[in-house]
């Protein structure tokens, strides 16, 4: 196996920790477990964050920039609601 493809399995994950953490931040039932659900998620974001700038670096996750034209109408649509 490559390393751009574990990276990539890597990514998959930790980004499905992240969402584990946050529906357990959110559902829980006391200040303590909100906090270490909280506190986990915070790890976890900064894993992925490192992850995907790593994978960026190496060209293996590439990114296009909005047009300009579909920015400005998403913006409009969320104003107006």
């Amino acid at each position: 196996m490559e390393d751009r493809d574990l990276m990539e399995k890597e990514l998959l994950v930790i980004k499905g920790v992240c969402d584990l953490y946050l529906h357990g931040t959110v559902e829980s039932s006391t200040k303590e477990v909100h906090d270490a659900f909280k506190c986990a998620l915070n790890e976890s974001l900064d894993i992925q964050n490192k992850i995907y700038n790593l994978m960026k670096e190496k060209g293996w996750y590439k990114t296009e920039d909005a047009p300009e034209s579909k920015l400005a109408s998403t913006k409009q649509k969320f104003i107006s609601k």
